[in-house]
């Protein structure tokens, strides 16, 4: 199975020195924050609405070294348009994310009209 994570080319690409990513929530929560599908655009809308470029690793779950966690949001938001809901489940993975279990690298960016993150997976 596919599952996303969010986070900047600056990012990526320590992590490519490092020879694993590892997101700041790792240290501070335990784990890294990603995505179905269908809840990237409202993440990113939600959580990284100051970002005009992003990025979106698409991760093959089947070939990362540490376990993903289906649970409910850590951090709900229920005051903007983009609203991620409490009964929703999300891919936590409690470790590093292997760099070859990242199959595929999409860009983010800003629709100039709506200040919005508009996703095409």
């Amino acid at each position: 199975m596919i599952i996303y994570h969010i986070t900047t080319t600056e990012a990526w690409q320590a992590a490519q020195n490092l020879r694993e990513y590892k997101a700041q929530s790792l240290e501070t929560e335990g784990f890294i924050h990603c995505s179905t599908k269908s809840q990237v655009a409202q993440v990113a809308n939600t959580f990284y609405s100051h970002y005009q470029q992003l990025i979106v690793l698409c991760i093959d779950s089947e070939k990362l070294i540490s376990k993903v966690k289906w649970e409910p949001p850590v951090h709900p938001q229920n005051n903007t348009s983009f609203k991620v809901k409490n009964n929703e489940l999300f891919p936590h993975v409690y470790g590093v994310i292997n760099l070859d279990s990242v199959v595929k690298i999409i860009n983010l960016t800003k629709n100039a009209q709506s200040s919005t993150f508009l996703i095409s997976l």
